[in-house]
């Protein structure tokens, strides 16, 4: 069982129908299979093979799922890498992942290009969209002249199909490894959690498919089970909407935050469009304020459905009835095929009701990418132990808490580990030490928020510590506010606390 198994199974019951569909791009079933096969034979011809890194810097289009197939097909392992990076941390997970091939897009080569000869192992680059000056194979090139037929590599369930950088430091990296196994598995679980069918049109609107909740959720599970996937690109609330009605969309997935501004603009424009094809809502990547879950109620007539999963159990574990019974607060039971419990400090499962941290068992992640040590503290027994907090109730429902043993914030669905942040700051050559906490925002869930201790007779101020962040970090890690601070606290070790300045 692995992913190329599941997309010739595909083509076998759907073949002609559209797979994935971008504003005019129509792609098929069938036609998928023959482009990723293209896509495969180029990369077997630059001497990809089983075990290979192949970097994926793109953004969401049908073209990132047939390169993504692609190289799974070849048995090469896709390194999933954020556009929204700046050069500082692609070069941390290039140094780590050792990729043979890049491929990406235009916008994201060219800031690259510079600095692609200190990337020794990068052989050979794939250029999407075609425009970049240098020794670079075009895709457009890969689909004239590359050949279609079936690559014959075999592929084994526990083979490595990708590693995702969502969940960790972007400095100190940890590659989550997925299985062909665990991935097929959890795309079925997610489809029957769901309800899916090849009746269904699923709208991927601001999920990036670099990410567990884009790629898994929404890609993987569609063409598991035969449906339509429809993407748009950018974050325009009214064209979402729009394309809704237009394609008579099923299934809509978002974080809170999408979800926040959707009921804002209708409150303050009206209903303008026809929504009634829908008929599931789904939130996920942090917890939906109960205030969130009545206004789409209220104003769309649909219930959320709350589900909870992590990058290391490639998508969801938990989710609740897609009827609305159940507490709105709740994030649902878990799935058949996934168990879970809570435990304390000293791994030991907890009763009924009590909070301590939730441990995980079914397809996870095989571990982090030649990384043991972290691994290992992690992964106990075959359980994953994810460092969030939370309480089962009677009824086998989990509630999450606020509070998590792992240090991140959560903005805007989006993992944030502060001493990214941190490390950023204190390389700032007026800056002596710096501490980043996350702070409560009404609609982005957490901001991050710097207190900052300059070196003796610096002078800077918060405008160009922010410019400087954004030099060196995706836009959304910059902290929203600078605070200047004569100390930072300490702990009784002597590291700086992060109960903010003294």
């Amino acid at each position: 069982m692995n992913l190329k198994w599941m997309l010739e199974r595909a083509v076998k019951r759907y073949g002609e129908k559209t797979a994935v569909a971008m504003g005019k791009r129509r792609l098929s079933y069938a036609r998928l299979d023959e482009d990723s096969n293209k896509v495969a034979n180029a990369l077997t011809a630059m001497g990809v093979g089983k075990g290979d890194r192949v970097a994926m810097l793109l953004a969401n289009s049908p073209e990132f799922v047939t390169a993504y197939f692609g190289v799974v097909k070849v048995g090469g392992i896709a390194a999933l890498l954020d556009p929204k990076y700046k050069l500082t941390e692609l070069a941390s997970l290039l140094d780590d992942s050792q990729p043979r091939v890049l491929i990406a897009e235009s916008p994201w080569l060219e800031p690259l290009i510079p600095a692609l000869p200190r990337f020794s192992s990068v052989e050979r680059v794939i250029d999407l969209s075609s425009r970049c000056r240098g020794d670079f194979l075009s895709y457009e090139e890969i689909m004239t002249r590359s050949a279609s037929p079936a690559v014959e590599v075999k592929l084994e369930p526990e083979d490595i199909a990708h590693i995702a950088y969502s969940s960790g430091p972007a400095f100190h990296p940890r590659g989550v490894m997925m299985s062909h196994q665990a991935l097929v598995r959890e795309a079925v679980i997610s489809g029957d959690g769901f309800a899916q069918t090849d009746k269904d049109t699923v709208v991927l609107f601001a999920l990036p498919m670099h990410h567990a909740f884009g790629l898994v959720v929404v890609m993987l599970t569609a063409i598991n089970k035969g449906s339509r996937v429809v993407i748009l690109s950018g974050i325009s609330i009214d064209s979402l909407l729009r394309l809704i009605e237009r394609e008579k969309a099923t299934i809509f997935m978002g974080v809170p935050f999408i979800h926040a501004l959707i009921v804002s603009a209708v409150e303050s424009g009206g209903m303008r469009h026809d929504l009634s094809s829908l008929r599931l809502w789904g939130t996920a990547g942090a917890a939906m304020p109960a205030d969130i879950a009545r206004r789409v109620k209220r104003y769309l007539g649909l219930t959320p459905v709350n589900f909870w999963g992590l990058t290391e159990s490639a998508a969801h574990v938990t989710c609740t009835a897609l009827d609305g019974r159940g507490e709105s607060v709740s994030v649902g039971r878990p799935l058949p095929g996934w168990e879970l419990k809570i435990v304390d400090d000293e791994g030991r499962e907890l009763p009924t009701g009590q909070t301590g941290e939730i441990a995980v068992r079914g397809p996870v992640m095989r571990g982090y990418y030649h990384n043991p040590r972290a691994t290992a503290q992690v992964m106990k027994n075959g359980w994953f132990y994810t460092g969030d907090v939370g309480w089962v109730d009677e009824d086998g429902r989990l509630f999450l808490s606020a509070s998590r043993k792992k240090d991140m914030i959560i903005a805007k669905g989006q993992n944030i580990c502060p001493s990214d942040i941190e490390e950023v700051l204190s390389a700032h050559p007026q800056v002596a030490e710096a501490v980043v906490v996350g702070v409560a925002d009404k609609l982005r869930g957490e901001i991050p928020k710097a207190f900052v201790r300059l070196k003796p007779g610096a002078e800077i101020n918060e405008q160009e510590i922010k410019k400087f962040c954004l030099e060196h970090l995706a836009n959304y890690k910059v902290p929203r506010e600078i605070v200047f601070a004569d100390s930072l606290p300490r702990t009784a070790a002597g590291k700086i606390g992060k109960e903010g300045p003294k």
